[in-house]
């Protein structure tokens, strides 16, 4: 029985490294508007004005946009991509050719224990958004799954998917109610009458909902005064929003999507979808069907948006499930693209400088959060809220062009990125040759 060790680079599967590289730039698409405007910018692109600026000319065409094609899509083929590993590093371990026999129980979840630590820095030192915690708390359920079949995979995937439609419709509908009584209160009092007590309840409730989802101009003003003044008052506000995400949301929202997204990627890594096996044909059908019904579904869920003016109680009732649903086939419309592509040859220069993205995915996702908070937050440039919204897409190629130009050159030199070599001296207990010239332990 030898010792685990990590993947050598003449080991890895290069359509899922070109995958996993577009998951990592395109995901930046989404959080640049987190990274650079208050919160409320994010939920509501109505919201926030006075810093992202009206909704309407190029503000208008980058929100449409990045909703139409990357708004949960790149985060659903992150999530996918993390549940193919645990099947692929598995595979390895039971390989007795691979000479990685033995400890793979431990191992594994010695990978997320760090994974996690690595997550809690980054979304308290860094930024709130950290999706790491996430991953290694959702990650610690799948180990017992790893041998389930595929299909069953894909229906537990989305079943636990459907968990989150429920909670939000259910959200929608309290909500509905709680401002129907929240406005039946008002005109009692506006009568000189007394509401009931449930009225009062709503009331203050309601009251509470609207702040928290649509806050005021003076605190949206605060929050832009915190973000971008000293480091002190970033970190506290950072942690505030860190433990809102990594509590509430989580439970309600984030970890039935990711872990149903796991399981999905799991099932597509047992299929052999995500290693470029299958033929053309079944990689342009599952193209043709996934952006043929997602594609439309997104944009009407887009229209009924706009339509609604982001009502809160509509949003959460039903109008944000279009592109909840539709974003999963559009992800496996885009996991068809790639795999197509790396199989025909297509664009092999762009694919290659993605593969290398991708190999280094963890470095890369840091390295984002890093730029960004130090043009953005008061600890660098103190930038956040000076920019609106549509000015926003120059950052992102911005930071697209360096990481497609810094990541060939590093791979080409060493095994891992920074951060991955962190993560895997520490899970295997012992320090990873760097270069890629160097003896492996």
């Amino acid at each position: 029985m030898t010792t685990a060790s990590p993947v050598a680079p003449h080991e890895r599967l290069g359509a899922v490294d070109a995958l996993r590289g577009v998951a990592v730039l395109g995901i930046l698409a989404m959080n640049i508007g987190a990274f650079a405007l208050p919160m409320a910018a994010y939920m509501d692109p109505l919201a926030a004005t006075d810093y992202a600026g009206t909704l309407s000319g190029w503000n208008f065409a980058w929100w449409l946009f990045t909703h139409q094609f990357f708004d949960l899509k790149m985060m659903t083929i992150f999530s996918m991509l993390f549940g193919a590993g645990l099947v692929l590093i598995g595979r390895r371990a039971s390989d007795p050719a691979s000479g990685r026999l033995g400890g793979f129980a431990s191992l594994y979840y010695r990978r997320l224990l760090v994974l996690f630590a690595i997550g809690m820095l980054h979304a308290y030192l860094l930024w709130y958004g950290d999706i790491l915690v996430a991953y290694a708390l959702c990650g610690l359920v799948l180990y017992p799954l790893r041998n389930v079949r595929p299909s069953r995979l894909i229906v537990l995937g989305v079943l636990l998917m459907a968990v989150t439609m429920v909670l939000s419709s259910g959200f929608g509908a309290f909500f509905g109610f709680a401002r129907d009584q929240a406005r039946q209160a008002q005109e009692v009092l506006a009568a000189g009458g007394t509401p009931t007590d449930l009225q009062r309840d709503m009331l203050d409730t309601w009251t509470q909902v609207e702040s928290d989802i649509k806050p005021s101009p003076d605190t949206m003003r605060k929050e832009v005064e915190a973000m971008s003044g000293s480091a002190g008052s970033a970190l506290r506000l950072n942690a505030e929003h860190a433990v809102l995400m990594q509590t509430f949301l989580f439970l309600t929202m984030t970890c039935w999507r990711i872990t149903g997204c796991m399981l999905l990627g799991m099932a597509l890594m047992k299929a052999r979808v995500f290693s470029a096996e299958r033929s053309d044909r079944f990689y342009r059908r599952l193209a043709f069907v996934g952006l043929g019904l997602g594609m439309p579904l997104v944009a009407i869920g887009a229209y009924d948006l706009l339509r609604a003016r982001f009502d809160i109680p509509h949003a959460y009732l039903m109008g944000m499930h279009f592109n909840y649903v539709g974003s999963v086939l559009v992800s496996l419309g885009y996991v068809a693209l790639v795999m197509l592509a790396w199989r025909r040859g297509w664009l092999r220069p762009l694919l290659s400088r993605l593969a290398a993205v991708g190999r280094i995915p963890l470095s890369n996702y840091l390295a984002q959060s890093l730029i960004c908070t130090f043009i953005f937050y008061g600890w660098g440039l103190g930038l956040f809220g000076r920019f609106e919204r549509g000015t926003l897409a120059a950052f992102v190629v911005g930071v697209w062009a360096l990481q497609l130009a810094w990541s060939p050159w590093w791979v080409a030199r060493f095994r891992f990125g920074p951060a991955e070599w962190l993560w895997r001296t520490l899970a295997y207990g012992r320090r990873q040759p760097m270069r890629l010239d160097a003896p492996r332990s």
